[in-house]
């Protein structure tokens, strides 16, 4: 077998860990909350490990205890974010046939949200980089498997139906994410953003009826909450999809 064939995955989680001095500098903690902290203020093109250990007040040295290089550092702040993610049954028992629907929301709006908190996350998940083998991340994809299963669907297509949901939730927040670091970058609020940019759109639209009747309804409404509500729409269709394969054949087996 070739050696590279032997190595394991890349991943901070496959790599075996460092051997510790008896008193380190820093912890593994430490290192991924101010990385966290870095990543939050300035966005993943600020992050280095010379600027994470200025940072720390350490050298490099103390971080490379801890981690290889700033992939890994990039896998570990992944995972603490994940931590912060609704996970269905976490509160105690797993979801029932009955409140699939309920609990597979609340968790979409969390990952939402969480996202769009640490907008720095669209880019780390739009461009798949990173291996899922973190801890937080097997809860949450344990969570929402279990979720399926007990709503009825047999182990392959609850699988498939994770990976829709998820596809979705992070395809439309990538998306926010991107559409909201420029917005912060510009100073301007988002409602006078698009209060700027109405006269070009309707100028634009006046030889498209269905646009101008469309541009028409949504002038002056508040576009965070026209956000939410197309979230909230796109969502509830995927939900009414998954639940068109939950049938009470597959419920009662």
């Amino acid at each position: 077998m070739p050696a590279h064939e032997q190595q394991p995955i890349p991943s901070v989680w496959t790599r075996p860990q460092r051997r510790k001095r008896e008193q380190p500098a820093l912890s593994r903690e430490q290192i991924v909350t101010a990385a966290l902290e870095l990543l939050d203020a300035e966005g993943l093109d600020a992050l280095s490990m010379r600027k994470l250990g200025t940072r720390l007040n350490a050298g490099a040295t103390s971080l490379y205890t801890h981690v290889a290089n700033k992939d890994e550092i990039v896998e570990l702040v992944v995972d603490e974010v994940y931590g912060e993610i609704d996970v269905p049954g976490a509160g105690g028992g797993e979801a029932s046939a009955a409140d699939w629907r309920e609990a597979a929301t609340r968790c979409a709006l969390s990952l939402r949200a969480t996202v769009l908190k640490h907008p720095w996350m669209g880019t780390v998940l739009g461009g798949m980089g990173v291996t899922q083998l973190g801890p937080n991340v097997m809860r949450l994809s344990e969570g929402l498997l279990a979720m399926f299963g007990a709503a009825g669907l047999p182990a392959d297509e609850a699988d498939l139906a994770v990976s829709t949901l998820s596809a979705y939730v992070i395809g439309m927040t990538v998306s926010e994410a991107a559409w909201l670091t420029t917005l912060a970058r510009s100073g301007r609020s988002e409602q006078e953003w698009v209060e700027s940019l109405w006269p070009a759109a309707e100028e634009a639209a006046q030889e498209h009826p269905r646009l101008r009747e469309q541009y028409a309804a949504l002038r002056g409404k508040d576009p965070r909450e026209e956000r939410d509500a197309q979230f909230r729409y796109g969502l509830e269709r995927v939900l009414d999809g998954l639940a068109g394969r939950i049938t009470p054949a597959t419920t009662t087996g």
